[in-house]
């Protein structure tokens, strides 16, 4: 048996899976199966900059192969197709080297936007979250112009490698003073929404997705690993904000918010429908399964929006936009035999807490700490329940299938 080749297909399967933004268990789940499929049994670990596997060959001499992840991206395009080519693998059995093969032609055969396409989708996703936050449709769209101006500094970055903290605050910096400038001249009316529309692109809503699952699945350090990470990118997007904010009342006046709409159903979820297609596009997500990824963000704010008219509880409603967001991306997930990271995340987006990490940032600049105490506990109040639904969600869906392998039903 040629262990070698077997052993760096499974690396490089592993590799490829981190590197495009899956969860852990997603990672060593199909390194274990595809060398199980040869009949290798293995030890497989994994956290996010990290992973090893080693395995005993016949004769009892170990083998072990290690590879260091860098930069996490969110092309979840690969992540589906590398998950259905380990599938394949289990199924076919095919030949070490075919299937290193077949590996090479699903790196090559991943398709990628072209830069305008995702800046179209750094416009979406700001103009149409900040529909959310009562933008009226200048406001709107200038929320999108702010998303673009983020989107070129963060591809800018990217390519130069720069450290992503870094990246965070310059993008959060030149996208909020160029809202308050137009606030200073009186063209943006409503100057937090127009900042916290551009701000949710830069929102670590797969590496929050992920913790969550992460620790749902026992991978306890990947998913601390992960929380600690989007606390830093909070803290980048506040502390570009805060510098902003500074200049722009150094160089002008302090910005004023004057006007904050409040629009009906219909209008919030068509800000939706874009925004969750903006991140779509953001997340390469190819294929009808980008418009149901979309279709999802905008069932989860009408459940959500619903919940707030009729129990009138804002926890009760995140809590319950959240279970449905994980309820439909698990059932997506089984009807397309796709991973269910990707629906989740872009479901998830609209209840993102955006505006409960700005005016928490906002507090602080302002030095009212009792109010940014109260709004800081209030976000994680809200980060926390939003978990909970998911939480629960994924905690059944493996209940069951534990169950289906340890009760499996005997045919008659």
């Amino acid at each position: 048996m040629d262990y070698n080749t077997i052993m760096d297909l499974a690396a490089d399967l592993g590799y490829e899976l981190s590197l495009s933004g899956a969860e852990t268990f997603r990672v060593e789940d199909s390194m274990s199966r595809v060398l199980a499929s040869y009949g290798i049994a293995s030890e497989v670990f994994a956290i996010p900059n990290y992973l090893i596997v080693s395995i005993l060959t016949e004769t009892g001499k170990p083998i072990t192969r290690m590879r260091r992840i860098g930069y996490h991206g969110n092309n979840l395009d690969a992540v589906e197709k590398l998950n259905a080519l380990s599938r394949a693998i289990c199924s076919q059995h095919p030949e070490p080297g075919q299937a290193m093969e077949m590996l090479d032609k699903v790196r090559r055969s991943i398709p990628y936007y072209s830069l305008p396409v995702y800046l179209l989708g750094d416009f979406l996703g700001a103009a149409g979250f900040g529909v959310l936050f009562g933008c009226g449709l200048t406001d709107m769209a200038l929320a999108g112009v702010c998303g673009i101006l983020g989107g070129l500094i963060n591809r800018l970055m990217d390519r130069m490698k720069v450290n992503p903290f870094f990246v965070t605050i310059l993008s959060a910096f030149v996208m909020a003073l160029t809202a308050y400038g137009l606030n200073v001249n009186g063209i943006v009316q409503n100057v937090d929404g127009v900042v916290i529309g551009a701000l949710m692109i830069l929102v670590p809503g797969l590496l929050f997705t992920n913790a969550m699952r992460d620790i749902i699945y026992g991978d306890t350090n990947s998913g601390i690993t992960r929380i600690v990470q989007v606390l830093l990118i909070a803290m980048g997007m506040a502390l570009g904000t805060a510098v902003a904010w500074n200049t722009a009342a150094l160089l002008w006046r302090e910005p004023i918010n004057l006007v904050q709409l409040t629009h009906p159903l219909v209008i919030t979820c068509l800000g939706s429908l874009a925004g969750c297609i903006g991140f779509s596009i953001l997340f390469n997500i190819h294929g009808p399964g980008g418009m149901l990824c979309a279709l999802g963000g905008v069932l989860t704010w009408v459940v959500y929006d619903l919940a707030m008219r009729f129990i009138g509880n804002e926890m009760a409603a995140f809590f319950l936009g959240s279970f449905f967001a994980s309820v439909y991306a698990e059932s997506m997930a089984r009807v397309r035999k796709y991973p269910a990271i990707s629906y989740l995340v872009v479901s998830l987006f609209p209840l993102i807490p955006g505006a409960g990490i700005y005016y928490t940032m906002n507090y602080a600049v302002h030095g009212e700490m009792e109010r940014f105490a109260a709004q800081g506990m209030h976000t994680a109040a809200i980060a926390g329940v939003m978990a909970v639904g998911v939480l629960l969600v994924t905690t059944i869906v493996r209940l069951c299938y534990t169950w289906k392998e340890v009760f499996p039903t005997k045919k008659r």
